[in-house]
């Protein structure tokens, strides 16, 4: 008799798993992996990195997956027409963020463009980001900062190129450098000097501690139990990085305060032709309606667009750099067209790109199998609403899961080979959901047109002046970083720069 008792928990736990696998059935919800364990629910579906283990829940189960995350309800999307259902038909319900720790933290308590939900704050902060900070007019104006800068490196690899007996560049600090610098004049009209920055490196070092740290608050999103052992540490670590992040952009603020009281112009201002850093534009603005144009509102702004800015534009930078070195014959043809539309007389402009499609394909390409943000942010229902048919409750976390989508071969024909070629004549409006990696939809990332024309510049001006190899014979590692938002890789490119010879007298007079 006693032993029977031993089965009861055993039996209570197997009828409590069918039970809510029926229970879900008949409440007609999207497709679910059996079965959702007691407390973790489908976490131990997860391994790293989370995007490549969600698609293969995805392809067991379906495009369109209903997922327990701990307590949280959970929809994986992973097929282009859904996911354009979502951001179409569903978009505003869509529009909101779930209450993760990265928002409350990071986010200025869900106040920040990233995580505030829909409403009129996040209203009011897309409409400043588009028409203020991030629109083709400021952008444009500002385009001689983005030259100036691809100058510096060019500078610096062309000494590396005639001064190293090895000709090998770390490539992750060299273009992660270029793109914070770009950010930061273009921000504050401020110059940095590379590595011998202490602004920058400890930026640098914010950043990385911010990426490392959120995949173990992701944790805590979902299993909050897990506070009681010993991760709650992991909140004191990201009170302590905002203390850090906030305080950085805090003195910068106060810095331009002072100089622009002092009568001093920042030198990017120069370079510029006097055109107004976006520091300043958000400081004119705080004028007309200090109330809403608070500080705190200005530096999240600022906030957001260095660190998404500079991480993510050198992320893929440095993922396009490893597909062309392990394909030759793809970096030789973007270096002919080069040579075919620029010619050898003078440098790469912003307004050469249009005359590069290639070029673009080469980004498209590598944004297609390397997104920045495999999943892109996650969303968050406001309502129940359908989706392919199925009920949505109210409150459940959307995954878009756009590498998923990126890799799936029933959408791209050999996905897992690097082909630029795919790209040529490709409509981005027409294609709709089958290419994301800037997400769709209200909350499709501001900063895409930013980031073009920095990738793309940068690219293509290193194309043109410097001949790129293997340090070694060896394939080079394609390993991921893990992470719900970002996906850098996990062993930094090195890479051999040899000067093109033609380019020898253009690169000495620069």
């Amino acid at each position: 008799m006693d032993s029977l008792y031993l089965y009861f928990p055993v039996l209570f736990l197997v009828l409590y798993i069918i039970s809510r696998h029926f229970l879900k059935k008949l409440q007609n919800l999207p497709p679910s992996s059996f079965p959702a364990l007691p407390f973790i629910g489908h976490l131990y579906l997860l391994s790293k990195p989370f995007h490549r283990a969600l698609f293969k829940v995805s392809n067991s189960y379906g495009s369109v997956v209903f997922l327990q995350f701990g307590s949280r309800p959970v929809l994986l999307v992973s097929s282009p027409l859904v996911a354009e259902e979502c951001f179409t038909k569903n978009d505003i319900i869509f529009a909101n963020r779930p209450d993760f720790l990265s928002g409350k933290y990071f986010g200025y308590n869900f106040t920040s463009l990233a995580w505030s939900s829909y409403g009129e704050h996040w209203r009011n902060l897309r409409r400043i980001s588009t028409l203020e900070v991030l629109s083709s007019y400021r952008i444009q104006t500002l385009s001689s900062i983005r030259s100036d800068e691809i100058n510096y490196l060019i500078r610096r690899l062309f000494r590396v190129s005639i001064e190293s007996s090895e000709k090998i560049v770390e490539m992750k600090s060299s273009l992660f450098n270029f793109t914070f610098n770009v950010l930061s004049r273009m921000i504050a009209g401020k110059k940095y000097n590379g590595e011998n920055s202490k602004e920058a490196m400890l930026f640098q070092d914010i950043s990385k501690d911010t990426i490392n740290t959120t995949p173990k608050a992701n944790i805590l999103d979902f299993l909050p139990f897990m506070r009681w052992f010993g991760l709650h540490s992991v909140e004191e670590k990201m009170m302590e990085l905002q203390k850090k992040r906030d305080n950085f952009m805090r003195k910068e603020l106060d810095k331009h305060r002072r100089l622009k009281t002092s009568g001093y112009f920042p030198s990017a201002e120069v370079v510029a032709g006097k055109k107004k850093t976006i520091m300043e534009v958000l400081l004119d603005l705080q004028k007309t309606d200090p109330e809403y144009y608070t500080d705190e509102t200005i530096r999240n702004l600022l906030l957001i667009l260095l660190q998404a800015g500079s991480d993510t534009s050198a992320v893929t930078l440095e993922w396009a750099f490893s597909r062309l070195l392990d394909n030759p014959e793809i970096l030789k043809t973007a270096q002919t067209e080069i040579d075919n539309q620029v010619g050898q007389d003078r440098l790469i402009d912003e307004s050469d790109m249009a005359q590069l499609p290639y070029i673009r394909c080469i980004i498209n390409e590598t944004l297609r199998m390397h997104p920045a943000a495999p999943l892109l942010v996650p969303h968050l229902s406001s309502e129940e609403c359908k989706v392919a048919g199925y009920r949505v409750p109210c409150g459940t976390i959307l995954l878009v899961n756009a590498w998923g989508i990126h890799h799936d071969s029933t959408v791209w024909e050999d996905p897992e080979k690097f082909n630029p070629d795919r790209f040529i004549g490709f409509d981005s409006v027409k294609e709709g959901c089958k290419f994301i990696p800037f997400g769709s939809g209200r909350r499709g990332c501001p900063g895409e047109n930013l980031a073009i024309h920095v990738i793309g510049l940068a690219l293509g001006s290193l194309l043109q002046c410097f001949e790129w190899d293997k340090p070694n014979s060896e394939i080079i590692d394609m390993s991921e970083g893990t992470g719900f938002t970002i996906s850098p890789k996990v062993q930094p490119l090195l890479a051999k720069c040899f000067l093109q010879p033609h380019m020898v007298k253009l690169l000495s007079e620069i």
